[in-house]
């Protein structure tokens, strides 16, 4: 979020640098059979409407971000970045015809337990930081943050088949519920956390927008990791690092 020049600082690097490994891969590895892109839910969601609440989300879903509108601000050009990434690899595919196949995995915020070699909770990925936060006691005194985009998948459960796209979430989630857990596995952050009667961080009184993941589920055979398994494992993770 930090992007100054989004051209250049996101939207080039995940376009340029998407096609120019699969340019390479029909090329010079003529034995590769399949490429698996981690996409994003990013590229999925109509960022104009968000919680709308009256819509299912599915692999049929495209961001219709355009490229004026990516310019517009970083959270703009991060979810473009995901969107024309994904959509050039798919026409490079359709155009070229490699010997390969690819599959995209489209996830949304993703939790569970930190790389092994992370040395700083300081180069954090940025939807575990509201883990660290919270344990740290950045919201101590303070409302619960807003979710965010509200649903998740654990980083375990990620996996891939070929000539797909694939809407991986294990379904919804708030920081409500990680402040709860948080409480309930770990009372030595107690008084770190927004307080028993904090207000905030809860699912929009209107509702929000239906999911459906039946293609992960029948074709990959996801059994998703439990909300809390993933809140827990996170938590121990980062406590490895120092938190």
């Amino acid at each position: 979020m930090n992007a100054t020049d989004i051209q250049k600082h996101l939207l080039d690097p995940a376009v340029i640098g998407t096609i120019g490994i699969l340019k390479s891969i029909k090329k010079h590895a003529p034995t590769v059979k399949r490429v698996v892109i981690t996409s994003s839910f990013a590229a999925m969601v109509n960022q104009f409407k968000m919680i709308w609440p009256e819509h299912t989300y599915s692999e049929d879903d495209w961001n219709p971000v355009t490229h004026d509108e990516a310019l517009e601000n970083p959270m703009n050009g991060y979810r473009a970045s995901k969107t024309f990434a994904e959509k050039a690899a798919w026409e490079f595919v359709e155009k070229e015809k490699p010997k390969f196949d690819i599959c995209t995995m489209n996830p949304p915020i993703v939790f569970g337990p930190i790389v092994h070699y992370l040395n700083s909770l300081g180069a954090l990925n940025t939807s575990n930081e509201r883990f660290r936060d919270l344990i740290q006691g950045k919201f101590r005194n303070e409302d619960i943050p807003p979710s965010g985009i509200y649903i998740w998948i654990d980083v375990r459960d990620l996996a891939e088949a070929g000539g797909k796209r694939f809407f991986v979430t294990a379904g919804y989630f708030s920081n409500k519920q990680i402040v709860d857990i948080i409480r309930k596995n770990f009372p030595e952050y107690g008084d770190k956390l927004p307080a028993e009667n904090a207000k905030g961080g809860d699912y929009p009184e209107g509702g929000i927008f239906k999911i459906n993941n039946k293609r992960a589920q029948e074709i990959l055979g996801l059994k998703f990791t439990s909300f809390e398994q993933s809140v827990v494992d996170t938590v121990k993770s980062l406590q490895n690092v120092g938190a």
